[in-house]
Order: C-alpha cells, then structure tokens, then sequence
C-alpha cells in the first residue's frame, strides 16, 4: 500500500476529508496570490506553522523535508530582491514558504489513498466524455508522491556511499547515479501503471 509522507494521527485535521484539504489548499494558494504586505504574509505562516502544532507534527521531521528547499527559496529571494526590491523579495519567499508547508502538512496528515480518491472522482467527468481514464491518471498521481520520499531517502544513500569514497565534493560523483537509478524507478513505474491498468 502507497503512503508517501503521511503519518498517522487523531487530530481534526487528520480526520478531515481528503476532499476539504485539497479544496482548502487550492484556495489558500489562489488567496495568497493576492496577499502583497509582507506582515500579512508573516501572520498566515505563523498560522500554517500552528497548524502542525494542531497536528502534532514535530518541526524536526518537517525540517528534515524542508530543508533541501531553503537554498531554493533563497536564491528566489535574492533575485527578486535585485530585481524589484527586498519588500517583494521577502512577501514571495514568505508567500512560497507557507503554500509548501500547507502543501506538506496535507500529505503528511492524509493517507495517499485518499487523496488518490479524490483525484479519480474530479477527473470522472472527463473520463465519461473520453479525455482520458480516471483510474490511470490517479494512479501515476499516487505513485509519484510515492517516489518523492524515496528520491529522498535514495539522494541520503547515494550522498552517504560516496562520501565514503571521499568523492562527496563532486557534484557528477551524486547527480550521474541518482539520475540512473532515478529513470529506473520512472521506467518501472510507468511499467506498473500498464500493468495495474491491464488487469
């Protein structure tokens, strides 16, 4: 059974339907959009971050998730500051920051089969009108989330052997093997979603 990021729990928000998340997360990522005051920005982050509190979700674990991501927001950060300003740099990093973390606490909080569900019932219509087979598309959505934890836990291993080796400096000593072992697992999922499909 696929589980991706979650982790069981009793708190409301686990128990929330998978449907209201994903509402919940697509509406706070359009909301935000129109959020420009930095200290407005600061204030729902401070939320989000509670909402793990809610959840009872350790920001150790959550760091350890996040924290590949932190140069990423600063390099935003630092172009946008050169190009418009520090004010817009600090909203957009901000902004980025608190839909990751909400995009993190709903997968962390809900059990990827759920959410599978719900990608399978919006795309039903569709499905009738011969766009595409439901079914299909929510299962290489699943399976991708699925992968995402294990690309993680492969980079760690990858990083750690060639540390070992002293070759921990050299970026083609780490990118070469993960992106092989990275195509291997797209090739054999895309060789599930077949097979799970032709059954």
């Amino acid at each position: 059974m696929m589980q991706g990021f979650y982790l069981s729990g009793d708190s409301w928000i686990h128990r929330m339907k998978a449907g209201h998340k994903l509402l919940v997360l697509l509406v706070a990522g359009w909301g935000l959009m129109w959020v420009m005051h930095p200290a407005w920005l600061l204030l729902v982050l401070m939320v989000v971050l509670l909402l793990y509190g809610v959840a009872r979700v350790s920001f150790r674990r959550v760091w350890l998730r996040v924290r590949s991501l932190t140069w990423f927001l600063l390099v935003i950060g630092i172009y946008l500051a050169w190009l418009d300003g520090w004010h817009i740099a600090v909203a957009a990093m901000l902004r980025l920051a608190s839909l990751l973390l909400l995009g993190l606490l709903v997968t962390l909080t809900t059990p990827l089969a759920a959410m599978m569900d719900v990608v399978t019932s919006v795309l039903r219509p569709l499905e009738r009108l011969g766009l595409l087979r439901a079914e299909r598309v929510s299962l290489a959505f699943g399976m991708t989330l699925r992968m995402v934890p294990e690309l993680y836990a492969q980079w760690i291993q990858i990083r750690e052997a060639q540390a070992a080796r002293g070759l921990e400096s050299h970026p083609v000593a780490l990118i070469v093997p993960m992106l092989v072992r990275t195509l291997k697992r797209a090739d054999d999922m895309a060789e599930a979603i077949d097979a799970r499909m032709d059954e």
